[in-house]
């Protein structure tokens, strides 16, 4: 298909380098991730609830062929075989498992990658640009997916490139609760340039009104959870809600799922990880306190924002698979709040108190399943990120949504009063 060039602007110039610029490294860091990966781990589900690696990477070209090379350039479908297969609507997650070889899958990225970039060369940015950052958004929420998919199967006992966590001690931080004083906090983002970043989730800016409370200035660790295992926790009806208990009957699970069992005293001061909702706030109910709302968290991130890029570039936050795992919390002095929090960003995701609902003027974007479908007061907010998150996916304002039982994500949190 022939293109016509259009006017190049200063501002379309610098468009167009920064996002041939980030999609050449997020496919490398999609790429690294399946780096003699096995046949196994490529195609078995290694959970009810999520698809196998492969289908994740074949999910990736597919949305990419659709929104970039159907959707803007108007080109037919180049491989359309590949539709029923890994459309998000297509296939059962349980019939997912019959996939192309990785040679096959890899080739598919790079095919439709080749046209992504030979559109991208034409493009007319500006009008576009919100489309092109949420794609690479998607690719990294899927790269996620893959590593959680990765350390499931890990669990399991099969081989996967997964780095272990590292050890060490923590940067020694205060335990003490932080007060912040009732104020107004914003929520979402705001417009300008952050429109063109914005999952819709995040529309529209809005301040709410927050009542004085306390929080942690840290992520609950190993260590602090560990006294609510010991204490027969997960057996003791008092510290659950009705529909943890009836869910913790079912599993009959005592621990965490990426617990470090065989070495706990090593890993002592990293954030707890694989928690679900429910074990996140019966453990908050133990220790006499609850878990934070979603605005109160946005709050406890203030001045985070601003300090991001540099954060980012100076490698003070575990994320983007930086370390290959958690970390023990507060490292960097750097990576604080205003308040004084620590690791709001990157290591584990944090579970709130809130029910995942759209913010006033939500708008469906790009398609209206994608955030909508959720709002359905079955989904709670997570915020903060986590080691496998992406850079381009990392903000104080992201929303990650997960039902309550959900505790194969690499999920933490923290406590509020």
């Amino acid at each position: 298909m022939v293109f016509l060039a259009l006017p190049d602007t200063a501002y379309e110039s610098h468009l167009r380098d920064y996002f041939q610029t980030t999609l050449h490294h997020c496919r490398q860091g999609t790429l690294a991730l399946v780096e003699g990966i096995s046949s196994t781990v490529l195609r078995q589900q290694a959970h009810p609830d999520f698809s196998p690696v492969g289908w994740h990477l074949g999910h990736i070209a597919f949305t990419e062929s659709v929104w970039i090379l159907e959707h803007l350039a108007q080109q037919p479908c180049p491989f359309p075989d590949y539709q029923t297969l890994f459309a998000a609507d297509g296939l059962p997650k349980a019939r997912r498992q019959q996939l192309p070889s990785l040679k096959m899958l890899l080739a598919f990225l790079a095919n439709i990658r080749q046209r992504t970039l030979a559109y991208l060369s034409v493009a007319p940015l500006t009008e576009q640009q919100r489309l092109w950052h949420w794609l690479i958004q998607h690719e990294c929420q899927h790269s996620e997916t893959i590593s959680l998919v990765m350390a499931l199967h890990q669990l399991q006992g099969k081989a996967t490139p997964l780095r272990y966590p590292i050890g060490g001690q923590s940067g020694e931080r205060s335990t003490t609760m932080i007060a912040i004083p009732g104020q107004s906090v914003c929520l979402g983002l705001d417009a300008g340039h952050d429109s063109h970043i914005a999952i819709d989730n995040e529309y529209s800016a809005h301040r709410v009104e927050v009542a004085s409370f306390q929080i942690e200035p840290t992520p609950v660790t190993c260590e602090q959870y560990q006294r609510f295992i010991t204490a027969n926790g997960y057996r003791q009806r008092q510290w659950w809600c009705e529909a943890g208990w009836d869910w913790l009957q079912v599993t009959q699970v005592n621990q965490p799922l990426y617990w470090p069992t065989q070495d706990l005293a090593k890993f002592r001061h990293h954030p707890v990880c694989g928690v679900n909702w429910y074990e996140a706030s019966a453990y908050a109910r133990f220790v006499g306190k609850r878990l934070p709302t979603e605005a109160e968290w946005a709050l406890a991130a203030k001045g985070l924002a601003s300090k991001l890029p540099t954060l980012l570039q100076n490698g003070q936050l575990n994320c983007d698979h930086r370390l290959g795992h958690t970390s023990p919390v507060g490292l960097s002095a750097q990576a604080v709040s205003d308040y004084g929090c620590y690791d709001l960003l990157g290591n584990v995701w944090e579970w709130t108190d809130s029910w995942f609902r759209p913010y006033p003027g939500f708008q469906a974007y790009p398609y209206q399943g994608y955030s909508a479908v959720y709002f359905d007061d079955r989904h709670r907010v997570l915020r903060g990120g986590s080691w496998a998150t992406r850079s381009w996916a990392l903000r104080p304002s992201f929303r990650n949504w997960y039902e309550p039982h959900v505790r194969e994500l690499f999920m933490g949190f923290r406590c509020a009063l």
